[in-house]
């Protein structure tokens, strides 16, 4: 169920549209947490086979949000929405937040220790990373997608 919607999230990352937040989808189950936080804490142990994909889609993510928001690109505010959409959708434990937030973080302060104004060198990488974004996506969808 998670998987689709972490396709949308990702194949959103090459298109200018701007990624909508859902609501919160915790109001209807409220009896349902202390269950499936324990069926979830066993799993939590085993990453799912897309998680270095999706660990490398967060750090792409955090990037792209410094890089964008460096160069005034118009999309620079949906980084980090994307991103907290992201976390919502596969975000099932604490642990497996923290990993997600983490890599976006390190994409983020990668390219913020180093640039402080925009250059060509901003725009190339960031050209880069929606291209490696969306190579990342389309792999992710054709391979778990189906």
């Amino acid at each position: 169920m998670r998987l689709p919607v972490i396709l949308c999230l990702v194949l959103a990352l090459a298109g200018p549209a701007l990624a909508q937040q859902r609501g919160s989808r915790a109001a209807p189950a409220k009896d349902a947490p202390k269950e499936t936080s324990k069926e979830t804490s066993p799993s939590a142990d085993v990453p799912a086979p897309y998680d270095r994909d999706l660990m490398r889609m967060s750090e792409i993510i955090g990037a792209l949000a410094f890089l964008r928001g460096l160069c005034a690109a118009p999309d620079a505010g949906e980084w980090p929405a994307r991103m907290k959409a992201l976390i919502e959708s596969e975000g099932v434990t604490p642990a497996r937040r923290d990993r997600l937030a983490g890599a976006y973080n390190r994409g983020y302060r990668g390219y913020a220790l180093t640039y402080r104004v925009c250059t060509p060198a901003a725009h190339e990488a960031a050209a880069r990373y929606v291209t490696e974004g969306d190579r990342l996506s389309h792999a992710l969808a054709g391979r778990f997608g189906g």
